[in-house]
């Protein structure tokens, strides 16, 4: 009799490194939610939402950003977690979206230098270096961090990921990618220091290990912790795919639990546009490095973007390229994915391209991210996700939240406290 064991599918279930057990193998990945208040807390429209998602049949819901500190928020309705929240409004969206046996991990951030012009006169990053491809015309040079900066931050993470498991959340995840602080300090081209957190490798991932330690010391170990890492900047002089592999191997002996791949930053956005032939034939992103990340360690891995059809995701388990599935984009339009994929074998989804005509203005719209966020919102508010939503309307949107970015600045002025 074969005595091999089974091989796993979509429905199967996961313990992860600490022993918690996860019911399937589909997670759904950060997406931007917009949906805080004035004050930075998560409205009602977040309890809606990661309902549906429980309801739908999702293993592991990972929150979009959750600010550490709420004078560095990246998008104007960011939700902000820290000594000043009501907890209350983060209990019931905790409670909802982790009902029907789903985990709901908090996605904890620092945007660092990445906030547009209209919401921050004076951002911080580990070097007084702007960003690059034109985007300096929209987001501010910021000013170098301070050491007594740097070990605030790094107590704001801690804070904010033991909050978040005093309101009910099963875990949290650790942004590093997509340009934001931590990656900025993990980059060559971005972290120009001559201190102890620049220069050598080592000490540039100094940051990120610091506030993994900081978030382990008062979640306990038996508390996920898990991490968004970019596999590369892809930019010349940028965190490089070696770079990267050597952060995961540091990670994982420190006891990291889950490990989520994913790449580029505002500067590259390489999860938007082309994909290579390799990528469509297999639906994902990253699954080159996905394999070079299992020769060197153990860590449960989530593969993340492009992902569209049942057969390809159980060949991707089934061929121990990823543990499991990240879907975001598919998910604001079919909240009940999960359930459908694991009952049709043939099942798939099809994204259109978006476009108003203009590449100049969906980029500056950001519209292949603020078109989902307008079909979270809509879920948010009891409405159904809308497919044929006007590109153009999601570009007036678009607008009219920067014109509220704009009120904001005229009302109240990012604070400059030194950090």
């Amino acid at each position: 009799m074969d005595q091999s064991p089974a091989l796993p599918d979509l429905g199967s279930s996961f313990v992860l490194p600490n022993g918690v057990r996860l019911k399937n193998r589909l997670i759904k990945a950060a997406m931007s939610e917009q949906l805080g208040d004035r004050r930075h807390d998560p409205g009602s429209g977040m309890e809606n939402l990661y309902r549906q998602w429980a309801q739908g049949g999702i293993g592991l819901s990972i929150s979009g950003n959750i600010m550490v500190d709420r004078n560095a928020i990246g998008e104007l309705r960011n939700v902000v977690l820290d000594a000043h929240s009501d907890l209350n409004a983060f209990r019931r969206w905790a409670l909802a979206g982790s009902s029907h046996g789903t985990h709901l991990w908090a996605q904890l951030n620092h945007p660092g230098k990445q906030i547009i012009k209209l919401l921050c006169d004076e951002p911080v990053a580990p070097s007084a270096i702007s960003l690059g491809s034109g985007l300096e015309k929209h987001f501010n040079c910021p000013r170098a961090l301070t050491e007594d900066g740097i070990e605030k931050i790094i107590a704001q993470f801690a804070t904010s990921a033991r909050l978040a498991k005093v309101v009910g959340f099963t875990g949290v995840q650790i942004h590093a990618a997509h340009g934001y602080l931590i990656n900025q300090f993990l980059s060559p081209l971005h972290n120009q220091r001559s201190d102890q957190w620049g220069g050598s490798l080592a000490n540039r991932m100094r940051f990120l290990v610091r506030v993994y330690k900081a978030i382990r010391s008062v979640v306990g170990d038996a508390f996920p912790v898990g991490i968004k890492l970019n596999s590369a900047d892809f930019m010349r002089g940028g965190f490089t795919e070696e770079e990267s592999l050597q952060v995961v191997v540091a990670l994982g002996n420190l006891g990291l639990d889950q490990l989520e791949i994913s790449g580029g930053t505002y500067e590259s956005p390489v999860m938007v546009g082309n994909q290579a032939a390799s990528t469509r034939e297999r639906e994902a992103y990253f699954l080159n490095y996905a394999a070079r990340v299992r020769e060197v360690s153990t860590l449960p891995l989530v593969v993340t973007g492009g992902f569209r059809s049942g057969a390809a995701m159980t060949a991707a388990l089934r061929d121990a390229a990823t543990d499991f599935i990240g879907l975001a984009r598919p998910l604001a339009l079919e909240p009940d994915m999960p359930v459908k994929l694991l009952s049709e074998a043939t099942y798939r989804v099809d994204l259109r391209p978006l476009s108003t005509g203009f590449a100049a203005l969906d980029r500056i719209a950001t519209l292949d991210v603020s078109w989902y966020e307008h079909q979270l919102q809509r879920m948010a508010r009891h409405q159904l996700p809308k497919p044929g939503l006007s590109e153009w309307l999601s570009l007036g949107k678009t607008l009219l939240d920067f014109a509220a970015c704009a009120r904001k600045k005229r009302s109240t002025q990012c604070s400059t406290y030194k950090r």
